[in-house]
């Protein structure tokens, strides 16, 4: 099978939106990579180095990634990325 064979549903992306009159709209609005939740260092660099030290937490609202909140550690961080979102 070739490598540029997957569906949408397989690869884990957002399933397009339907043509309507709100469709280019709909598009601008999903989150870069399907990522809805991600986390950053508290001081920069990468996330996995220094696994201790706090993260950031952020998560995207239609526009822009916008701040929720902070995780004391790097398990923490990723416990919440997998967190269910609430409605």
């Amino acid at each position: 099978m070739g490598r540029h064979r997957r569906t949408d549903s397989e690869s884990g992306a957002w399933p397009k939106p339907d043509s309507g009159p709100l469709a280019a709209f709909e598009e601008r609005r999903r989150p870069p990579a399907g990522i809805v939740r991600r986390h950053r260092p508290a001081g920069g660099g990468a996330s996995h180095l220094r696994p201790e030290e706090p993260r950031l937490l952020q998560q995207w609202d239609g526009f822009v990634y916008v701040p929720v909140g902070t995780a004391p550690d790097l398990d923490a961080a990723r416990a919440w990325e997998r967190s269910p979102l609430c409605p």
